[in-house]
């Protein structure tokens, strides 16, 4: 499997390259192969007096290459220009990555780009998995908020397709997986369950697959505001990892997620992974 990792080379960003235990979580979900991929914006000119933008960040990436590379992977690297969100979702479509990885919070040193913003902008538009790894946000030296990524998962499910397939994620996840609670929040719109559809048995069902993979599954059904109680359920059972699936509107314009999504991306105190609807042909 091949994941792109999307750097600003900034301090934050630093901190998952650098995580000997981030890099084996990836290797145990079966990523083999790192794309290192940097994004020189395009209101910044390679003829600036005084600032080789190119060769600065090519350089800092084979420091990267070498730390990666004494972890297990092979190692590509991309330093290219344009929009950082569509770049790294073009180079992640080409190679044809499994997973995108990056970081919550940082500025980088060098042009002052926020790679914050690139997370938001990624998970509106991704088209693969995307990592947003939570980064300690007022630190000289950041590391991450949780290093062992897929460790305790806590997967956020309304049972509709998109969230089954953000469940379908465990298919490799489980590699790192010790332990998940599945949460579904009911609200005031929701349609009242059926004798045969009771949110309990739906995620006992759920639990039930995790547990055949050694998993130890506990579920959660909250009432509620969506977004407010799977945050609650973060706070609570502090997973490494919160799961859940978007909802992409338009595969031609850049539009918000649904609002839970975007809200968990966005106040997620630990790492999110965001699973994309699956492409149709």
């Amino acid at each position: 499997m091949k994941a792109v990792c999307a750097t600003d080379l900034s301090a934050a960003s630093e901190a998952t390259i650098e995580s000997e235990t981030c890099l084996e979580c990836l290797g145990r979900i079966g990523i083999d192969e790192m794309h290192l991929v940097t994004v020189i914006p395009s209101n910044v000119h390679a003829g600036m007096p005084g600032m080789d933008f190119e060769g600065r960040r090519r350089r800092a990436l084979e420091r990267y290459r070498s730390v990666i590379e004494d972890a297990g992977f092979e190692v590509e690297t991309h330093v290219v220009r344009g929009t950082p969100h569509r770049r790294i979702t073009g180079i992640a479509e080409t190679i044809g990555a499994s997973l995108t990885v990056v970081g919550s919070r940082g500025k980088s040193p060098l042009e002052n780009r926020v790679i914050g913003s690139t997370a938001r902008n990624l998970a509106r538009t991704t088209v693969t998995p995307l990592l947003v790894n939570r980064i300690e946000r007022e630190s000289d030296d950041p590391d991450v908020v949780r290093q062992h990524l897929f460790q305790r998962m806590l997967h956020a499910t309304d049972f509709s397709e998109n969230a089954e397939h953000a469940f379908d994620s465990f298919s490799y996840l489980r590699h790192a997986t010790q332990e998940a609670t599945l949460v579904h929040v009911e609200t005031p719109k929701d349609p009242g369950p059926t004798d045969d559809d009771e949110p309990e048995q739906r995620l006992s069902e759920l639990a039930a697959q995790l547990e055949e993979w050694g998993i130890e599954t506990r579920v959660d059904v909250r009432q509620g505001d969506p977004a407010d109680e799977i945050l609650s359920a973060e706070t609570e059972f502090e997973p490494t990892t919160t799961l859940v699936g978007s909802r992409g509107h338009s595969r031609l314009r850049r539009l918000l997620l649904g609002s839970v999504s975007e809200d968990i991306v966005a106040r997620a105190t630990g790492n999110v992974m965001l699973v994309p609807p699956r492409r149709t042909a």
